[in-house]
Parts: structure tokens; C-alpha cells; sequence
């Protein structure tokens, strides 16, 4: 089950951890829908959800997903530890910092972290 939250007057649709794996453009498009309805600004989508492609970049299914949630002008948060991602490609590590240094997509390891950012 997903819910609105707002955290530092930013409406954000929290996803669940457990729900259907988010594994290409339809699943996201799906998310943006739900969260737009709702008025949300921000996704928060915890790693689990995300199919084991969105991982390995060069499947593609990570830019497909970030590029619907750019398209449509809504924040995406990958929530969660995905240090083991990280070690096995510097590629991912690449992307996730240059994704965490700007205002549109960012992983983060927990709600506080997302906190923060939103306080900024």
C-alpha cells in the first residue's frame, strides 16, 4: 500500500516494500500516474521493489525508468542499501552520484537522508 506523506511541505507517495516489481516504462508511467493523482511531488520507491535489471546499466531499464519520471517532472527517490550494486560496477556507482547531485532523482539509504534533503 502506498501513501501520501508530506515531509517539509513537499507532498511525497511513499511506496510500499512489498507490491509489483517496477521493472520498465509501463511500471513507471504507473507510479507517476498514482503519484500525480495523489499531488505528489516525489516517489519514494524502496530498492526491493526494483527488478534486478534496473542494477545492471547497461540493461538500459534504469535510464528508461529515471527518463519517464524526468519526462514528466517528478522527483524519484531509490530508497535503501544498494552497496551491493555499487561494488560491482563503477558504472552504477558513476551514475548514482551524479543522479544524487542533482534535484531529480536520488538514492538514499533511509527517510532521514530524504529528510534532509527536503529541509535544503
Amino acid at each position: 500500500m502506498s501513501i501520501l506523506q508530506t515531509i517539509h511541505d513537499v507532498p511525497v507517495f511513499m511506496c510500499a516494500p512489498e507490491g509489483e516489481v517496477i521493472g520498465g516504462e509501463s511500471d513507471a508511467l504507473d507510479l507517476i500516474g498514482n503519484a500525480s493523482y495523489q499531488g505528489a511531488q516525489w516517489v519514494v520507491v524502496p530498492v526491493e521493489r526494483f527488478a534486478g535489471e534496473f542494477f545492471r546499466l547497461r540493461t538500459r531499464v534504469a535510464g528508461d525508468i529515471v527518463q519517464k519520471f524526468v519526462q514528466y517532472r517528478m522527483g524519484l527517490v531509490v530508497l535503501g542499501d544498494i552497496s551491493r550494486h555499487t561494488a560491482d560496477s563503477s558504472a552504477l556507482r558513476d551514475f548514482v552520484y551524479e543522479c544524487n547531485r542533482g534535484r531529480q532523482t536520488w538514492f538514499l539509504t533511509d527517510l532521514e537522508e530524504l529528510r534532509e534533503r527536503l529541509k535544503a
